[in-house]
């Protein structure tokens, strides 16, 4: 049995799993959790749902074969350690890996979620066959998992990949601690950002938007509001839309000139946004991409789709469960 954590910026899950006999794998029990509590008490509240799935499947911290945690960067995987992630206030330094070892005794891995999204993609997902694959989070925040020559790439500092911070405007919403970023305005709360600039012109215009009737609602706009209403024909929202998948064209053609990849598999809110954003993403790639790359080079949603950062977190305890039955293998050699 596999072990997994997926820690998001709104929400947790703990996810058990296994590997079928044909290599897929298989959520067994899954459990969800608002991430709205203080660090340390969020933690003993993911333990505890642990224990709860173990118990309600009849098994005990004796049958995991491996744990893998997803989460937001930065991050240290090899020192096990969550650096401050700008979705995870209060999530400093926090020794996660050593925490989850001491609750249940087993190897754990660590990995920013875009990284191990991308290794769920490439092994479980669209990214099958590919050798050269960019992953892109855009949920929450914006975020890349790098798989160059078929090995994930993480970088010096265990911090390659983070794409969000690229800065796309000197003027624009504000992600990942800086105005005008690719997470700016390529993200759940950079869209929200979007919205709220867009529908306030609007609105004090003395304009009718049918996704907001008041100044006093664009605090509590979403992407998905948005989303909901661009699909029923609101020109703001549209515009939002629009004006998003500008930016997204203008960073995915910054990573198809540097990195050249096969493919480039995105998550979320492209998934379910595919249709508002590719004919604008597409139209700024075309004039700005290198030609011989962009034509190497598929845009796809996740294939894992909703299940990606459950598959993620799985993927990085069947990691563990496989490198361990090869040293077993090497073992009885």
């Amino acid at each position: 049995m596999l072990l997994g954590f997926d820690i998001g910026g709104t929400k947790c899950a703990v996810v058990l799993g296994t590997t079928l006999t044909n290599g897929d794998l298989q959520i067994v029990d899954k459990q969800v959790l608002p991430t709205n509590k203080p660090v340390y008490e969020m933690i003993e509240g993911l333990f505890d749902t642990a224990d709860e799935l173990l118990v309600k499947q009849g098994i005990t911290a004796e049958n995991i074969a491996g744990i893998g945690i997803s989460c937001g960067g930065p991050l240290s995987s090899k020192k096990g350690l969550i650096l401050s992630p700008p979705n995870l206030p209060g999530w400093d330094n926090i020794p996660i890996v050593s925490l989850t070892e001491k609750r249940f005794g087993k190897k754990t891995l660590l990995q920013n979620d875009a990284n191990a999204c991308a290794m769920a993609e490439w092994k479980h997902g669209a990214g099958r066959g590919f050798s050269n694959i960019i992953f892109l989070t855009f949920g929450t925040g914006m975020g890349a998992g790098l798989i160059l020559d078929g090995r994930l790439y993480s970088g010096t500092s265990d911090l390659a990949g983070e794409v969000g911070h690229i800065r796309l405007a000197n003027l624009g919403p504000v992600g990942f601690g800086k105005e005008g970023s690719f997470e700016g305005f390529c993200s759940g709360g950079g869209i929200a950002q979007l919205a709220q600039i867009k529908v306030r012109q609007q609105l004090q215009m003395g304009q009718k938007v049918s996704f907001c009737q008041s100044l006093e609602e664009l605090p509590f706009l979403t992407a998905k509001i948005v989303a909901e209403a661009a699909y029923q024909g609101d020109p703001v929202a549209i515009d939002i839309y629009r004006t998003c998948g500008q930016y997204l064209g203008a960073g995915l053609s910054i990573l198809i000139d540097i990195l050249n990849p096969e493919i480039i598999i995105m998550g979320s809110i492209y998934g379910r946004a595919q249709a508002l954003l590719e004919p604008y993403l597409q139209a700024v790639i075309q004039t700005e991409a290198i030609e011989e790359s962009r034509k190497a080079c598929r845009i796809v949603p996740a294939s894992l789709s909703e299940n990606i950062g459950d598959i993620a977190a799985l993927c990085l305890a069947e990691s563990i469960a496989a490198d361990y039955s090869n040293h077993i293998e090497t073992i009885k050699r």
